[in-house]
């Protein structure tokens, strides 16, 4: 269910700096206004102690974690808000109220950036590419195999902002599964990340495992009658491997760096190796599974110019059996008063006795070396 909370509505005269932002949230001065309301945002939450506490609005969320962050010896209060395919002054808002970096800012409107993990201060900034199996009414129409979005998430100490891109990979299952377990929501922001992180990196393995059992099922077949439809199909199981490396290759490098950041703590870097090596089985899944394809298709093109030169094999070796009837036919088709056999009583049924001879023979002749 969507949420019917409100965004301030973001301009050059009614900006609100960051440290206004910060003095509000200690109670300085509100940052409340009256809005219209926002269909990007799909939920948010304050989380105090690893319970989700009610608030009335995100300004309200923000008040809550910081007041309880300052008065407690250990901070482990944060606020997560989620976007669907947000408008610029609402994830600017939001930039202003966590202190969001402005590049960090730019990338999440603009959408469709390469897979990376970026640190601002004390605060991290992932892009993660999502994608998704289509059925295949969707893939016969769309003309594509594969889905694919991206979720970019700010983490910082005590908030976590993901804005969505796409209608793949929701993040409804990862908030009910954090929420219904207090030691889950216990992990602070940077535990959010790795279900986050650990969701997506699920999903590629899934895609994955279809991926590969779809280009089973064409390797199976590449041997079979082939036709031209045949060979599309595997231009595009070869595309769509394209698209899936693309998506998971560029994030190994930054995932593998990203237990030793300072910015995570040390109990979660262990959560972070094993997303790591379950990104590492993918990727060399999706490595193989692209060399497959360029094999599959190898096979397939050797395969029908096989099949091409064996159909060329049988038409020339008909125009040869044909051709002598139609010579001897040619022959006796100039109507010479003087050729043999004219006057001869048996003359007919010799030569069509002498064009069967010479066709059966070149028929055993090619049978024989396998071109017919």
């Amino acid at each position: 269910m969507r949420s019917s909370i409100s965004f301030p509505r973001i301009n050059r005269q009614t900006r609100v700096l960051p440290a206004r932002l910060a003095r509000a949230s200690m109670g300085a001065e509100p940052i409340d206004r009256c809005v219209p309301p926002s269909s990007s945002l799909v939920e948010y939450a304050a989380y105090v102690g690893g319970k989700k506490v009610p608030a009335a609005g995100i300004p309200e969320a923000v008040r809550l974690v910081r007041a309880h962050n300052e008065d407690s010896p250990v901070p482990d209060a944060y606020v997560w808000v989620g976007l669907h395919e947000p408008a610029a002054p609402e994830v600017e808002w939001l930039g202003e109220v966590f202190g969001l970096h402005p590049l960090a800012v730019e990338d999440a409107i603009k959408a469709h950036q390469r897979p990376k993990v970026e640190r601002y201060g004390d605060s991290l900034f992932v892009v993660l590419k999502t994608v998704a199996f289509l059925d295949n009414e969707v893939a016969v129409a769309s003309g594509e195999i594969i889905g694919t979005g991206e979720i970019m998430a700010f983490v910082g100490t005590d908030f976590v902002v993901t804005v969505r891109h796409g209608r793949h990979c929701p993040l409804g299952d990862v908030r009910e599964k954090l929420e219904s377990k207090t030691k889950l929501l216990g992990r602070g922001p940077t535990g959010v990340l790795h279900a986050i992180a650990d969701h997506v990196v699920d999903k590629y393995l899934q895609v994955a495992d279809l991926m590969q059992a779809e280009l089973e099922e064409v390797e199976a077949a590449v041997f079979a009658e082939v036709s031209s439809r045949d060979i599309n199909r595997i231009y595009q199981l070869k595309r769509e491997m394209l698209e899936l490396r693309r998506a998971v290759a560029p994030l190994q490098t930054p995932f593998n760096a990203l237990p030793q950041r300072r910015v995570i703590p040390s109990e979660m870097r262990e959560y972070f190796r094993d997303v790591s090596d379950h990104l590492s089985r993918v990727c060399e899944q999706v490595q193989s599974s692209n060399e497959l394809s360029d094999s599959i298709l190898q096979a397939a093109l050797a395969r029908t110019n096989a099949l091409a030169n064996e159909d060329m094999r049988k038409i020339s070796s008909w125009v040869a059996i044909i051709s002598v009837p139609t010579m001897i036919a040619g022959i006796y088709g100039m109507n010479f008063e003087h050729m043999p056999e004219l006057s001869a009583a048996f003359g007919y049924p010799l030569v069509l006795s002498l064009m069967v001879v010479a066709c059966t023979l070149l028929h055993r002749a090619f049978r024989r070396n396998g071109w017919l």
